[in-house]
């Protein structure tokens, strides 16, 4: 077989016409910069497109502010070119070098050559109509739509148009690949890392020094466990291309180390308490299905670090507030009592810890009841833009319903001697248009991973119930 030389090649790569993507509203919506996402290729967005945006852009919600967003930044596109816009609008400058393709958007009114069934004065339906037209027009080029809306998906499909989700936002393809914050080590570990180990004590726990294969794929804060007649579960300190600093653990299933009471039931939770209660790990994500005791495990450690350590001043609690079945409607009250109905897993996970106290008597507990209740603040999410929160244990809850975005946006309201936790279960996720791959707790935990200062632990056995763990097992 005969191999064409290298330049005839690259010749026939670069004539290859570009694809042409046609954007729907929601992608942009969803991203507010999606137009610089598509790197060489070409975007054409409708009339339909911009003009859904328009009646979008009214009100204070994420998709208002990300339709406003769209809209200021198609005006400095836009306004870049002074003439010939049907020819397509270069996105390199604009861009600051992210896309090489043009903008093109519709300047001539398309006839709708859709099926008789479908009815034209749909927004989709138009577009459809835009996506079909194109692609007569360029045969030789790839067409294709971007929906976040599945059912427009299968209808292009349908159709035979090409389609595809929006992919840029997407942390992984599959969730199974997401870091678990543990790495199992094989029986030879020590017989290819001993050589020349330093060990030492260093406030109870002791430090290994190792060199070997394996310690450029370390991550720092990263969990090893070896199962065996000599089990090894310790935490990775530092980690370097020839080098790695492990360290042993404090056993928090140990009732002479219980965290309010609590006793960590596993091993994960173990884990997750060597996280919780390390002052120098400013970031924690807990991921896990329900009953794995990612609230409790959380609370126990923030009111230990509160009230008898007095490490931060105080713990704030926000999650979103995506209802399950049919919304309630507007809820009286203070913000603190607006919240109150969307923080059940709190009060549930409370009333366990006062029980923890078995020598309190009712009086004990109640007064003890009372002051843990005035050292947890419970904010709104829509409160958060501007706020600096100064040497206080922030928990994020169902932290899988929250964008990449505002994700950001919470994270960065950590100020000095400031915990962040986030928790959640990425297999229950609420709100349109996320995924499992594109979930703001995916982005963090991937994003965050090997960062000395932040920790991950996936937690695996469920401990809540029998019946819990079998409902979440076969249901």
């Amino acid at each position: 077989m005969i191999h064409p030389p290298a330049a005839t090649v690259a010749r026939d790569a670069a004539a290859k016409p570009s694809k042409l993507f046609v954007l729907d509203t929601n992608v942009l919506m969803h991203d507010p910069s999606s137009v610089y996402r598509f790197q060489e290729h070409d975007v054409f967005l409708p009339i339909m497109t911009l003009e859904e945006l328009d009646n979008h852009k009214k009100g204070m919600s994420e998709i208002a502010r990300n339709a406003r967003q769209v809209t200021r930044t198609l005006d400095e596109i836009v306004s870049s070119m002074d003439d010939a816009i049907d020819q397509g609008i270069e996105l390199d400058e604009a861009s600051r070098g992210l896309a090489s393709g043009r903008l093109f958007l519709q300047t001539e009114a398309i006839a709708s050559e859709l099926p008789a069934g479908l009815p034209t004065a749909k927004a989709d339906n138009q577009i459809l109509a835009v996506v079909i037209h194109l692609q007569r027009q360029h045969p030789e080029r790839s067409v294709i739509l971007v929906s976040k809306d599945i059912n427009m998906r299968i209808k292009a499909r349908t159709l035979g148009l090409q389609a595809q989700d929006y992919f840029n936002d997407k942390v992984l393809e599959d969730t199974d690949l997401l870091y678990t914050g543990i790495r199992e080590l094989g029986s030879d570990f020590w017989d290819q890392h001993a050589q020349g180990m330093e060990s030492w004590q260093q406030d109870g726990h002791t430090l290994y020094r190792l060199k070997g294969p394996l310690c450029a794929q370390f991550l720092a804060n990263q969990f090893l466990i070896q199962d065996g007649e000599s089990p090894l579960h310790a935490i990775v300190r530092d980690a370097s291309a020839m080098s790695a600093e492990i360290a042993t653990l404090t056993d928090y299933t140990h009732s002479r180390n219980s965290v309010w009471g609590i006793t960590a039931r596993n091993r994960e939770q173990n884990f997750a308490f060597n996280l919780l209660m390390n002052p120098e790990i400013d970031f924690v994500t807990l991921l896990g299905q329900a009953g794995t005791g990612k609230t409790l495990l959380t609370l126990a450690a923030g009111l230990t670090q509160v009230l008898e350590s007095r490490r931060y001043s105080e713990i704030i609690i926000t999650r979103v507030t995506v209802p399950v079945g049919e919304d309630i409607g507007f809820l009286p009250g203070t913000e603190e009592e607006k919240m109150g109905p969307w923080m059940g897993a709190l009060e549930d996970n409370l009333e366990v810890l006062n029980q923890s106290d078995e020598d309190a008597g009712d009086w004990g507990r109640a007064a003890t009841h009372d002051l843990i209740r005035n050292r947890i603040k419970i904010k709104s999410l829509n409160f958060m833009r501007g706020r600096t929160f100064l040497n206080k244990f922030l928990i994020i809850d169902e932290a899988q319903n929250l964008t990449p975005k505002q994700m950001k946006t919470l994270i960065t309201r950590a100020g000095p001697a400031t915990k962040v936790i986030c928790l959640g279960n990425i297999a229950q996720i609420d709100t349109p248009y996320l995924t499992e791959g594109s979930s703001g707790l995916a982005y963090v935990v991937d994003r965050f991973k090997g960062w000395a200062h932040a920790g991950h632990i996936t937690l695996q056995r469920g401990e809540r119930s029998r019946l819990a763990d079998y409902a979440a097992e076969v249901l």
